[in-house]
């Protein structure tokens, strides 16, 4: 990587969040910025290529496009894959690994083609220097990415490494955990500040809490971790040192929040109060064992953002009928003032609640369809009339 030259990049995101990634990587300095299905394409150089990783909330990787070029067969892409110089990127004592996702492929078999070319990074290293770099499906040293198209075949090096939800701080995980980046932009789609009040009052493992907390105190989400572009020969270790430094005296000292969460059970607050502790923020964040359903507001304003259990078994379906149109109460009583928000599959959320959405943003958790439901509570809110009994 030429520190004086942009690279073409493209950096993957939760489906529904491309916006709001546009948007953060358009601050941290990427030009030509183009959101599209599932991510955000941009360009940049090496400061902003370790920036991006080091600080962005919502991006699941970085990733640096080598070549795009049309392709028929298989041994196209070999050869393709092959006529690149991998022994200019990386040491042939780095394990590597492929990955292969394909949109309208016309060859037959993505297994043998990932295997294709995996063949032609190690036949290349063992034309160049006389051995191959081994392959390590689990952690691997460099992750190389393909993509094809029904005529493009686009190879990636991924300069992240593990994905970037993985902040390295989680300490526990509950039974559904929201992975990371996705609680980071949700809480942008709120248009959440620091300084408002925060609440989650089901707050699980706490994720919304943690993410919140380090936007809060200006921590970089990245600062905890090591990434793959450190494996890289061009890694320039003076630029990323520098740039750690920049993000860490950006860093406010750690003190109480206005940001609150709470749980019915105390072995699952424990596992916000674990997760708090492992990322350094027990004392900035407020917790208590509560009912969501005898909750009270903690300010006179603010935000109340939630990702509540919903029912797989038809009992845990019968009591979500019965707790819904009671939490829309809860709401409507003692949150005058605040906008809220609840993350849910269940698309009948909002008839159970009875009250009216301003807002529904689909989102996915992973492979599960979500809405982002935005209710915004005025003294005396209007409640959706109630379905008309046969």
């Amino acid at each position: 990587m030429n520190l004086q030259a942009d690279a073409q990049l493209f950096a993957p995101c939760p489906r529904g969040l491309e916006d709001a990634l546009a948007a953060e990587l358009a601050g941290l300095g990427a030009g030509a910025v183009q959101a599209v299905a599932g991510g955000v394409a941009f360009a940049g150089n090496t400061r902003l290529i370790y920036r991006a990783n080091l600080e962005s909330r919502i991006a699941t990787r970085v990733l640096l496009r080598l070549f795009s070029v049309p392709y028929r067969s298989e041994e196209d892409i070999y050869r393709a894959a092959y006529d690149f110089d991998w022994p200019q990127r990386f040491d042939v004592a780095r394990s590597i690994r492929v990955y292969l996702t394909a949109q309208r492929c016309p060859l037959k078999s993505l297994d043998f083609l990932t295997l294709r070319i995996k063949d032609a990074v190690c036949d290349r290293f063992r034309s160049a220097v006389g051995s191959r770099p081994n392959v390590d499906t689990r952690a691997p040293d460099v992750r190389i990415h393909a993509f094809l198209d029904a005529t493009q075949f686009t190879l990636y090096l991924d300069t992240s490494g593990e994905p970037l939800f993985k902040r390295g701080a989680r300490a526990a995980a509950g039974a559904a955990p929201l992975k990371e980046n996705l609680a980071a932009g949700i809480l942008a789609l709120t248009g959440w500040r620091p300084g408002t009040a925060l609440l989650d009052p089901m707050c699980g493992g706490g994720t919304f809490l943690v993410e919140a907390a380090q936007i809060a105190l200006d921590i970089a989400p990245g600062s905890a971790r090591a990434f793959g572009f450190e494996k890289l020969k061009a890694f320039d270790a003076p630029l990323w040192s520098g740039l750690r430094a920049e993000a860490e005296a950006r860093r406010k000292p750690l003190a109480p929040l206005p940001i609150y969460g709470s749980e019915l059970y105390g072995d699952t607050l424990k596992l916000a109060q674990a997760n708090l502790a492992a990322a350094g923020l027990e004392q900035a964040v407020q917790l208590k064992q509560a009912n969501a359903l005898e909750i009270s507001a903690p300010a006179a304003s603010g935000v109340l953002l939630t990702n509540p259990p919903y029912g797989e078994r038809m009992g845990e379906q019968q009591e979500l009928a019965e707790f819904y149109p009671k939490f829309g109460d809860v709401l409507k009583q003692k949150f005058a003032g605040w906008n809220c928000y609840i993350l849910s599959a269940d698309m009948n959320l909002p008839k159970l609640i009875r009250l009216q959405v301003s807002r529904r943003t689909p989102l996915f958790n992973g492979a599960l369809e979500c809405r982002l439901f935005e209710y915004k509570i005025v003294a005396g809110s209007m409640r959706s009339p109630k379905p008309a009994k046969a």
